[in-house]
Formats: C-alpha cells, sequence, structure tokens
C-alpha cells in the first residue's frame, strides 16, 4: 500500500537516506567481491604470483584476505611460507585459521581439507562451533624439519587469541608439525579450563613426545572430563613418567568410568613397575576385555618368567583378538622368539595380514623389535614374508632396527611389489635419520 498524501514526504525522505546509506555498500560489496575475484584470476600465473596475492593480505576486508591465504595455500611452495605466517596475525578468525592450516599444509599435503580450514568451506564462514574435537592421529614425517619462526607463532596464538577455536587449532598444528618449541605453551593451555583447548594440547604433546611433559599432565588424571583425563594418562603413560605412577595407582583404584579404568592400566603398563604386578595379575581374569589387555601388556614389560603359564593359557583360550594379542607380545618380550607355526611370534607375525588388527601386532612387534634377537628373527624372515608382513617389517625395522637392519630395509625398497617398495623407501628413510 502506497503511503498517504500526509505521509509521503517523509517516505521520500527516509527513501533518499536509505539509498544514501545503502548505495556506497552495495558499491563496497561489489568491489570486495571484484577484489576477491582478482586473487582468484592471479592464481593461475602460479607460483610466481604469489608476491602479488600477498599484497593482498593487507586488504581491508576479511573476505578478501581469506581468499588470498587460501589461494597461497592451493599454490603450495616453499614461497607460500612467508606470507602465511603473516596472516597469522591477522584480526580475522576465519584468516587465521585457514593459515595455520595452510602451513601445516605445506608440510603435509592434504591436512588443508581434513583441517578446520575444510570444515569452513566457502570463503566467508563463520569459525565457532566449527571446531571438531576428536583425536586426529595424523603428524609430519620424522625427517621433516618445520622453520623455526613457526613456534613463536603458534605459540602466540594458543595463548593470546581470544577465539578458543583459534587457539584449539593452533594447538592443533603444534602437534601435528611436533613443534617442540610449543611445549611450554600447551602445558599452560592444560590449565585454561576449556575442555577443546585442553584436549588438543594433550594430543600435541603426546605427537611430540617431550618427556618432561608427562609429570605436568597428572593433575588432570581425575579431571571430570572423560576424554580429557584418558588422554592425560595416556601421554604420562607414553612418555614413561614414572613420577606419575602412584597417581595413576589412584587413578585406577578410583575410576567410576571403565574407560578411564583402562586408560590407567595401560599407562601402568607402560611403566613396567614391580609393585603394579598383583593389579595386573588379578585384572588378567577380569570380565572386561580392555583390562585383561592392559593387564598382559603390564606382565609383558616386567618380563617375569613364574608369568609364562598365565600368558600361555591365555594366548590358547582368550576369545577376545585384543588380550590374546597382548599375551603372545608378553611371551615374545619373555624370550619365546622361534618362529614355529603355533609360536607367539609367529602369531603376531601372521596378525600383520589382518586389516583389523595390523596395527596392534605392528605396535607390539615394534617394542619387541628394540630386543637384538627378536631383530634378527624378523629379519631372517622377511625375504620370504608376505605382502602385508613386508610392509609391515619395514615399517617395525624403521623405527626399531640398528645399522644391522639396513640391508634388510634397503631390499624392501628393491621390491618388485610397488607398494612394498615404498613403504621400505620410507622405512629406509626414517631407519637412517634415526641411525647415528
Amino acid at each position: 500500500m502506497l503511503p498517504s498524501n500526509r505521509t509521503r514526504p517523509a517516505f521520500l525522505m527516509g527513501a533518499l537516506v536509505l539509498c544514501a546509506v545503502c548505495g556506497p555498500a552495495i558499491g563496497q560489496d561489489a568491489e570486495t567481491k571484484q577484489r576477491a575475484k582478482a586473487v582468484r584470476e592471479m592464481a593461475k600465473e602460479g607460483a610466481p604470483a604469489i608476491a602479488k596475492i600477498a599484497a593482498y593480505l593487507d586488504d581491508a576486508e576479511p573476505l578478501v584476505r581469506a581468499d588470498a591465504v587460501r589461494t597461497i595455500t592451493d599454490l603450495g611452495t616453499a614461497r607460500s611460507i612467508d606470507p602465511l605466517l603473516k596472516a597469522l596475525a591477522d584480526g580475522d578468525p576465519e584468516v587465521v585459521v585457514r593459515a595455520t592450516d595452510g602451513l601445516v599444509n605445506f608440510y603435509l599435503p592434504g591436512y588443508v581439507k581434513t583441517g578446520l580450514a575444510g570444515r569452513l568451506g566457502r570463503v566467508g564462514d563463520a569459525v565457532r562451533g566449527k571446531f571438531i574435537d576428536e583425536a586426529n592421529d595424523q603428524v609430519i614425517e620424522p625427517w621433516i624439519e618445520v622453520r623455526p619462526e613457526l613456534a613463536p607463532a603458534l605459540n602466540k596464538l594458543i595463548t593470546s587469541s581470544t577465539v578458543i577455536e583459534v587457539r584449539a587449532n593452533a594447538a592443533r598444528a603444534a602437534g601435528v608439525l611436533r613443534v617442540k618449541g610449543s611445549v611450554d605453551e600447551l602445558l599452560g593451555a592444560l590449565r585454561s579450563k576449556d575442555s577443546r583447548l585442553m584436549f588438543e594440547s594433550l594430543v600435541a604433546l603426546e605427537k611430540i613426545r617431550e618427556p618432561r611433559s608427562g609429570p605436568r599432565v597428572a593433575f588432570l588424571f581425575r579431571d571430570p572430563e572423560e576424554r580429557v583425563a584418558i588422554k592425560s594418562l595416556e601421554v604420562a603413560g607414553l612418555l614413561r613418567s614414572l613420577e606419575t605412577a602412584g597417581d595413576m595407582q589412584t587413578a585406577y583404584s578410583r575410576a567410576s568410568s571403565i574407560r578411564v579404568k583402562r586408560a590407567a592400566l595401560s599407562a601402568l603398563a607402560l611403566l613396567a613397575q614391580p609393585q603394579v604386578r598383583p593389579q595386573f595379575l588379578a585384572a588378567m581374569t577380569d570380565k572386561d576385555d580392555g583390562l585383561r589387555t592392559a593387564a598382559a601388556e603390564g606382565l609383558a614389560r616386567l618380563k617375569d618368567p613364574t608369568d609364562a603359564p598365565q600368558l600361555d593359557q591365555c594366548l590358547n583360550d582368550e576369545k577376545k583378538m585384543p588380550p590374546r594379542l597382548a599375551c603372545a607380545f608378553g611371551l615374545v618380550q619373555g624370550g619365546r622368539i622361534d618362529l614355529g607355526e603355533a609360536s607367539a611370534l609367529r602369531y603376531l607375525l601372521n596378525t600383520l595380514n589382518s586389516k583389523a588388527w595390523k596395527g596392534v601386532a605392528e605396535g607390539y612387534l615394534v617394542e619387541a623389535a628394540r630386543t637384538k634377537q627378536v631383530r634378527t628373527s624378523l629379519e631372517g624372515i622377511a625375504p620370504g614374508a608376505t605382502k602385508d608382513e613386508k610392509m609391515g617389517l619395514g615399517r617395525v625395522l624403521a623405527a626399531s632396527g640398528d645399522t644391522d637392519s639396513q640391508r634388510i630395509v634397503e631390499q624392501l625398497s628393491r621390491d618388485p611389489d610397488a607398494d612394498v617398495m615404498r613403504e621400505g623407501v620410507r622405512a629406509l628413510r626414517i631407519l637412517r635419520a634415526r641411525l647415528p
């Protein structure tokens, strides 16, 4: 309905004011889109265009800056690092997240699709509420070294950003890149009271594996957030933090959650303290297969010969795969290193052919292969192993082999099967990087 004659002058005046306000905004929006389009067009020139695109990181509009970051990330050359580092200081959360993931993507290609930036989708998406709390196991290869400037830039985000998703994402990046220079900041973030940031910081500490972190996470063993308590126990156990053994036992005895109880006993199993043997023996007959698994792992590392009969019985009678594999590991650790068809070592080796359980068996073999006699047995069988066994043995020897292992790994790197060859080449790089 049109306004009456009496109100029409006021109506027209309001319309004129509205046009005066909206006109420039509409023009600015069009200009912003044009600049963003120009950034994307420059990408067609390839890496030489990075310097020109980087100039748009100073644009007044976050939309343009975010597009510039995304474009620089996609180009993905060493020239990308400096502008992405600059973008970490941007005031817009989306720009910062895209720059953070872009830096990780340079060292771990494909990360930008799986990280927080990948969940933002189109440029202009809000960062808040998009962070997924699930742990990730991505980490750069051991021989890769990141630029030293990354540590202080990520540390500033971890400690100072006002957006929790930005802080948590920076903590995740520090873990994926194994940034040792971020350990203190990650430890400080454990006091933040935000479970997302605490959890990501624990995962990062787990990946960086700095031993001094172990005792500093013990105060979280009984955290009310279950996943935080579990991850803190896993970190302390992985880092063999003997100082925390008493706190682990307390967590085990008082835990109301079976998942926390399993994590506590698994952590104690990694410490291999003789005084915990009674708990391990008692848990060997527990109805929970997770506790039986942790108990068998604890006995395995204690290497008490009197436990062999119970481990033997477990290997023969246990119905669940995890505790049965743990019992096989225990027998191997106790000196059963023959490769007969029914032997414990052969059982672990054969499990490398199982899609579901090869990761578990491989982890046990990595630990067992730290003993020269076990390595010798595995090296002897490698040439006649199956494809999956060869690939698994390559990873095992990469992690635990010595100079004598190089000959076998070199053979794997020349295997006629392309998958085995690729794994062998990777294993050889890791082994050579480890050896003095």
